[in-house]
């Protein structure tokens, strides 16, 4: 039996925990507490003053802060927090929520696991190579594109979060972050050493390939030197535009031929990731293109920026992606937020559309233009493509409705679920969406060769198609969806214009 040993917490409670390691990081050792809830992780060194206050304030204050309160249960998930502070007399640790099992390999890798990695940790690093995620990893882990969507959804939220209350994380990376994409799970850990701006500095300058340009170019700087640029917000969003650009396009965005120092490598690196970063997919500066040469053919195709731009990421992210890695590589308040790639990310799922191949290792990619084709396998849509184009009426009165664009589309496909958030624009899909408006409210379906758009919850959905006549379409009606076709929600108060545009494939 194993030995089980208990240790009081700073606030005088008590914790138990089994006397052996059950995991080791670069500053911790982890136990297992009794109660299989949670782990106790200790640090190996003595911790000083600044360092036992900040991890105290981070299991107190800043816990309370994000976890007491109405939508605190939503960020249990997101967010594996310091519950507590330790001290057994010459070590101090923090008490912290057990990994769901969802976030270790139940499958492992191809052949028998012959990587040996079931009930390992799923970091991010097994997803963000093809060689890694799509010829060694068992099909059952790896997921689909639409699931890196959603894993990416769900870090940009924690980030979010973390932002908000003023914090950073200052190491986000994919060591950081666990994932499942068997089910789209994303949790950010290692919390205990966030930044506190004006009171608690980072401890570390963050993970290789996610370090800002900024933070590189002056780590041969004195931390007191002014010119010093240490992690901050406007870092962890250089790390998150870096972690959703892997997980879609399985590239670094900054690693290309270009070399910068020939003799010494060590310079060559940083000034490759510092002072001259350069996006692979520079609009106007090509020098620094991804190299295809030498490599395997899964590694060629998902290299070649030809083939395979950042804009098949669609409309919404591109242009993040542009602003991330070209406007503010080196000039950091230019970089979008965590809470720009959550908006984009959203809408980018509404344009989402499965591939028709079963063979397609993304089985599913967003509508980006006219000709619906599989940017990942060259796949057409077959027949016409239902785009349901939103605007919100922003129109003085109720006599002078002004329907203007709201930039977002939702591409239709077999079995699509339309939500509240669909017909009204007021409604945000996040932690605070209540029950009643997590529910669908319509759904689409082909039936008889003919695209239908049945009414499930919608009070008031009108066709205005022909505005001399308009017609009510109740709950439990249905509509053929056509070219032109308008529909109008009223929302009481507001409205919502859902205007059909039909798009006809290649093989149409």
């Amino acid at each position: 039996m194993k030995n089980i040993k208990t240790v009081l917490t700073t606030k005088g409670e008590e914790v138990s925990y089994f006397d052996e390691i059950i995991a080791s990081g670069t500053m911790k050792d982890v136990y297992l507490c009794s109660d299989n809830k949670r782990v106790v992780a200790f640090y190996r060194e003595p911790l000083d003053s600044v360092g036992v206050d900040r991890i105290e304030t981070i299991a107190s204050s800043y816990y309370n802060g994000i976890f007491n309160n109405k939508y605190g249960e939503y960020w249990q998930n997101l967010l594996c927090w310091p519950q507590s502070v330790v001290y057994d007399g010459e070590r101090y640790g923090v008490v912290l929520p057990k990994y769901r099992d969802s976030f270790k390999f139940k499958y492992g890798s191809i052949n028998n696991d012959f990587l040996e990695i079931i009930g390992e940790e799923k970091k991010g690093k097994w997803f963000t190579t093809p060689t890694n995620r799509l010829t060694r990893l068992d099909p059952k882990e790896i997921g689909d594109w639409r699931i890196y969507l959603k894993i990416s959804l769900n870090i940009a939220r924690a980030l979010r979060r973390l932002h908000a209350t003023g914090l950073a994380h200052s190491d986000l990376s994919y060591n950081n972050v666990l994932i499942s994409p068997s089910t789209g799970e994303a949790c950010i850990v290692d919390l205990d050493g966030l930044v506190v701006p004006n009171k608690f500095p980072p401890d570390v300058i963050g993970t290789a390939d996610f370090i800002a340009p900024e933070v590189v170019a002056s780590s041969h700087l004195k931390k007191d030197d002014p010119k010093r640029v240490l992690p901050s917000r406007d870092t962890d969003r250089h790390a998150l535009a870096v972690l959703i650009y892997q997980y879609l396009l399985l590239r670094h965005p900054l690693r290309g031929i270009k070399i910068h120092d020939i003799e010494d490598p060590n310079i060559d690196e940083t000034l490759a990731m510092g002072e001259k970063a350069l996006f692979i997919e520079h609009p106007t500066d090509q020098s620094n293109r991804s190299s295809i040469k030498n490599l395997k053919e899964i590694e060629k195709f998902w290299n070649n920026t030809l083939k395979l731009p950042f804009t098949i990421t669609g409309p919404y992210l591109s242009p993040l992606f542009q602003l991330a890695f070209v406007d503010g590589l080196h000039n950091p308040k230019k970089r979008p937020t965590a809470d720009d790639w959550e908006i984009a990310l959203i809408k980018t799922m509404d344009l989402l559309q499965p591939c028709y191949d079963d063979k397609c290792v993304a089985k599913f990619y967003p509508f980006t233009s006219t000709k619906p084709i599989c940017p990942f396998c060259d796949t057409p849509h077959e027949g016409e493509l239902p785009i349901i184009n939103l605007y919100t009426d922003r129109g003085t009165d109720a006599e002078n409705s002004k329907f203007i664009s709201d930039n977002h589309r939702v591409v239709v496909s077999k079995d699509l679920s339309i939500y509240p958030w669909h017909i009204d624009r007021a409604i945000v899909p996040n932690e605070r969406l209540p029950k009643e408006l997590k529910v669908r409210v319509g759904y689409t379906i082909y039936h008889q060769d003919s695209w239908i758009l049945v009414n499930e919850k919608i009070e008031s959905l009108v066709d205005y198609t022909n505005s001399q006549e308009p017609k009510h379409i109740p709950i439990g009606g249905h509509i053929k969806l056509t070219d032109g076709l308008k529909l109008i929600v009223d929302n009481g108060s507001s409205k919502r214009l859902l205007l059909l545009q039909m798009v006809l494939s290649n093989k149409a």
